[in-house]
């Protein structure tokens, strides 16, 4: 039987980690997820398994005790884990990320103090550019980390949406700093700052209000960060050097977005069995509702933007893997995987019929969380516009 979402060329110990996850998300992960989900708690009995199997550590080199495997692996078995449940693939987004970001930007001192207890687990990262009235114009940051008299930096501002705000312990933020730079991308400067979990003032100058309430993407916190004469060492800089931080930044944001594809991937292949599984199972006219045209030609199609969603995905990890530049490639991933899961949950939604609406069946969750991918690392628009421009420097006459 042909499998939807199935990648070619994988070595036998990527194709080993896939079925572990695999296996992980069908016994633990899909079982616990609407109880979880219903109460929006943090899945930490899930977590610790997961820094168990050594999945924190994925992508962070051996030397610093990871496993070193490829942004491809990682994405896969992201798609996997959203496949169960996309809180649980949210939780390792962010804090690849700034693992990624520390091991192409960090100063040698800041990889060996903070990688290995990253790849364990023991630290757990996330990252914050958004502010309240920012939306997707980064370089309009007014978070401010004013250079004091002896070396360290004092922070005043505030920061919003950021995922794992709460149950992280490193968060990389951008802010501005005063570099004299004429273009204001090059007077951003990405910051390290440790902190300890929960909510309140978790450290002498930061508040993280509490958990904001959404419509889906439950049991994962999102937060603000609120800065408030918070003081922050010169060796706190990513890399050691300010004015750097928008470039770092979007270097993390381009595996952000493989990141979202493979979860969209994992979404759209879940809205798939639902409704295949559930097009068989009823029955209308005296026949499976399978068999009327109307829907086997809606689960072709479903099919079919579930696969090609898949291999783009699949094309902007390795892409990044080979060390070109992948925004082209991950900014088509982004925009194609998510507005087309968004379309499939809706037709398995519609197959479902009334049932659909109901909270007792899974697909209901599915058309939560769906609208998120389509706002997550950038907004539709966004890729689009990443997209022409490069496209138009391509071909440019």
């Amino acid at each position: 039987m042909t499998k939807l979402a199935q990648t070619v060329d994988l070595t036998e110990f990527q194709t080993e980690i896939i079925a572990t996850v695999r296996q992980f998300v069908e016994k633990e992960i899909i079982p616990s997820a609407p109880e979880l989900e219903r109460t929006d708690t943090y899945p930490q009995a899930i977590v610790d398994q997961m820094r168990e199997m050594g999945l924190f550590g994925l992508m962070i080199p051996q030397e610093y005790g990871g496993l070193g495997e490829s942004l491809l692996t990682y994405a896969l078995c992201v798609e996997e884990l959203a496949r169960g449940w996309m809180s649980i693939s949210g939780v390792l987004n962010t804090h690849f990320i700034v693992a990624y970001m520390l091991r192409q930007h960090g100063t040698d001192a800041q990889k060996q103090n903070l990688l290995p207890r990253m790849a364990t687990g023991e630290v757990r990262g996330a990252f914050s550019m958004s502010e309240p009235e920012l939306g997707s114009d980064v370089a309009a940051i007014r978070t401010r980390a004013t250079r004091n008299p002896d070396g360290t930096y004092t922070i005043t501002g505030q920061k919003m949406w950021l995922t794992n705000g709460g149950s992280s312990t490193l968060v990389a933020v951008l802010v501005r700093t005063d570099e004299g730079a004429e273009t204001p991308h090059r007077n951003l400067t990405a910051f390290l700052i440790e902190k300890p979990t929960g909510f309140g003032e978790v450290a002498p100058g930061l508040v993280i209000p509490g958990k904001l309430d959404k419509l889906g993407y439950k049991g994962i916190d999102t937060t603000e960060f609120i800065f408030d004469g918070y003081v922050a060492g010169a060796d706190d800089i990513l890399g050691g050097v300010p004015g750097q931080g928008f470039f770092q930044m979007m270097d993390g944001i381009e595996v952000g977005r493989v990141n979202v594809s493979a979860r969209a991937c994992g979404v759209a292949i879940r809205a798939f069995e639902l409704a295949a599984r559930y097009a068989q199972q009823r029955h209308t006219f005296g026949k499976p509702i399978a068999e009327h045209q109307a829907i086997a030609f809606q689960l072709a199609e479903m099919a079919t933007k579930v696969e090609a969603a898949h291999l783009m995905m699949v094309n902007a990890a390795r892409l990044k893997d080979s060390g070109e530049r992948n925004d082209l490639a991950a900014g088509m991933a982004k925009y194609l995987a998510s507005e087309f899961c968004s379309e499939v949950t809706q037709q398995s939604f519609r197959i479902h019929g009334g049932y659909g609406y109901s909270k007792e069946y899974e697909i209901e969750r599915l058309m939560r969380d769906a609208p998120f991918l389509l706002i997550g690392e950038g907004t539709s628009e966004i890729q689009k516009s990443i997209i022409s421009k490069r496209l138009l420097a391509e071909y440019r006459i």
